[in-house]
């Protein structure tokens, strides 16, 4: 039997475009697709949904902190959640590769009853960089784009009412710097849960997104 552990998850939030802070201003997604930032970093929305693409950044980015609740999914699984209106992914590129990524969940409501503004909000549902890319400030830059655009997702959303809330969890599992950059730029935590889990055992082996049985044709 495997012993267990503590884990801690913190619930994070921003409730006005204001408390985003410790960043550049990145002056829309256009102007900051369009050139590069200091090192080569361009941040770009992937506006086609793709369930390989997202499943690569998935599974590289949370090889190393235990990411496997979507290793499962079929390509199907994938399609329907990034197909949804109000979820985007943003991908960072350090001269042409790329280095990481920050999901926005703008189509999931919060039912978690921790919620402490109503209206629509948007979660952080992933961000992360791939291991080689950490450490570079990168994840700084990335992270404050993203909440950028979080915050003016009605823009791009026709009949989507304007961004309340911008919210967040992390634990214990994640990298070592997580809780404290997400503070940095100015999100609060507004709850907190200690819980024991088994520890880790073997990691699933991922599945190819269009593997949905036995025999199912690779992506």
């Amino acid at each position: 039997m495997s012993a267990a552990r503590s884990v801690t998850t913190w619930f994070l939030e921003q409730t006005a475009p204001e408390d985003l802070r410790g960043s550049e201003s990145f002056g829309g997604q256009a102007e900051f697709a369009a050139r590069e930032a200091p090192g080569g970093l361009r941040i770009v929305r992937a506006e086609v949904p793709s369930a390989a693409f997202s499943r690569f950044l998935y599974s590289e980015v949370g090889a190393d902190v235990e990411w496997i609740d979507r290793l499962p999914w079929t390509r199907e699984e994938w399609t329907a959640w990034l197909d949804r209106p109000g979820v985007e992914t943003w991908v960072a590129y350090e001269r042409g590769t790329p280095a990481g990524f920050i999901e926005l969940d703008g189509a999931t409501e919060d039912t978690s009853g921790r919620a402490t503004e109503p209206g629509a909000t948007v979660e952080i549902s992933y961000f992360g960089l791939l291991p080689g890319f950490r450490g570079l400030g990168i994840g700084r830059r990335l992270l404050s784009c993203g909440v950028e655009r979080a915050w003016e997702m009605a823009s791009r959303w026709s009949g989507r009412p304007p961004t309340s809330r911008v919210w967040v969890h992390t634990c214990s599992k994640d990298g070592p710097y997580a809780l404290r950059n997400y503070q940095r730029r100015g999100f609060r935590i507004y709850a907190k849960e200690v819980a024991l889990e088994a520890a880790p055992g073997a990691v699933p082996a991922p599945r190819p997104p269009g593997a949905s049985g036995a025999g199912a044709p690779p992506m």
